[in-house]
């Protein structure tokens, strides 16, 4: 326990920041993996990184890497379901067409 009473005060104010930077980087974990399934868009993920290295809670690096790591998923998931939806259907294989062999 610290002997100086604005100790005290500095020993809070570090465990309320600390709390509330896990907050921030638990969300951005959470929106980078929803954003990576599709089910929200990039640019606000984008955002909320940016936002994040602003304060300091992430390093303004990492923030450019995540985001750079999920328009690249982004592109891949889509131009995966672009080539699932124009290439034709595989026709469906029966008993008798497996049998004669």
């Amino acid at each position: 326990m610290p002997n100086i009473k604005a100790a005290v005060k500095w020993t809070l104010q570090t465990e309320k920041r600390t709390q509330r930077n896990l907050d921030v980087k638990t969300r951005l974990k959470t929106l980078f993996k929803k954003a990576k399934a599709g089910t929200l868009d990039a640019p606000s993920v984008e955002a909320q990184f940016d936002k994040a290295a602003q304060k300091g809670i992430i390093h303004p690096n990492k923030a450019a890497r995540k985001k750079s790591r999920l328009v690249k998923a982004v592109r891949v998931a889509a131009a995966a379901s672009a080539a699932a939806a124009s290439a034709p259907p595989k026709p469906a294989r029966t008993k008798a067409a497996s049998k004669k062999k």
